[in-house]
């Protein structure tokens, strides 16, 4: 994959201005509905059972995120992963805080066996804990590293059939045969409310104007990772809460040249893992 499929793809989105239907948390729905905008594509958060497996049909793609689950919200989520299904739109999931507790873990189990997800995105401890390893968490965070994070991702793609992307300090994302690693990104993510939320929404729009769904992953990925770097360079005396802001302006302005100056994002070798 090259630099330019990146910027491709972004174009794709803020040509094509892809539906993303939302089932999120409480804590991040609008930063997410507004980083969509500012990207190019249109959010829509409906939760209700009465209209998700309308909406989900008319969408370009559907997130499920687990962040402040309930059972009417679970609920909801089945009837439109299963409706999207249907349509074979793209299903993407966010497995906020499996591991944590029981009811969240059998929350994200449940969700990945009724419902055909093609993209799960979380930390190592909540796909840890999705597909039956150990990995320690605290709250909705993953603790140190217990093991290798390239096998994990590659054992968790095959058991669920779908494309893991695990994030971190450095992105792993892998369709259980071919594993990519996203150097982009910037700390100061970890110091805004929904930062992960709003990343797995942003794949969610690249998934829905890119059939090649591994390609749509890295490129969501990388761009949002630059996006991150410029937005703290621009803040840089000023704090998360400028930083925040500014994020959000980045996500409407990176450029192909700063796709080019900055992608970091390489294929790996067996001898690399």
């Amino acid at each position: 994959m090259e630099k330019n499929r990146v910027y491709e793809i972004l174009q794709k989105v803020r040509e094509e201005n892809p539906l993303v239907h939302n089932i999120t948390n409480v804590v991040v729905t609008n930063f997410t509905a507004n980083g969509l905008l500012a990207l190019g594509a249109s959010p829509v958060m409906a939760y209700a059972a009465e209209e998700v497996a309308e909406m989900a049909q008319l969408a370009s793609s559907l997130v499920l995120n687990i962040g402040t689950l309930n059972t009417q919200t679970v609920e909801s989520m089945l009837l439109a992963g299963k409706a999207a299904n249907e349509k074979a739109v793209p299903v993407i999931f966010d497995p906020v805080g499996a591991g944590a507790t029981r009811f969240r873990t059998e929350t994200a189990k449940k969700i990945m066996n009724k419902v055909k997800v093609e993209i799960i995105r979380g930390n190592a401890a909540e796909i840890a804990n999705v597909v039956g390893e150990k990995w320690e968490i605290k709250g909705v965070d993953a603790g140190e590293a217990q093991g290798n994070i390239f096998e994990l991702a590659e054992t968790a793609a095959k058991k669920l059939n779908c494309i893991v992307v695990i994030t971190g300090k450095e992105d792993v994302i892998t369709d259980g045969e071919t594993i990519y690693l996203v150097g982009n990104g910037h700390p100061l993510l970890t110091k805004v409310t929904g930062a992960g939320c709003l990343l797995t929404s942003v794949i969610g729009a690249f998934a829905g104007v890119e059939k090649d769904l591994l390609a749509s992953a890295v490129a969501a990925l990388t761009f949002y990772g630059i996006a991150a770097e410029k937005a703290a360079e621009i803040t840089a005396e000023c704090g998360p809460g400028s930083f925040q802001i500014e994020f959000v302006n980045q996500l409407s302005q990176i450029s192909q040249e700063d796709i080019n100056l900055k992608a970091s994002f390489k294929k790996l070798t067996g001898a690399e893992m």
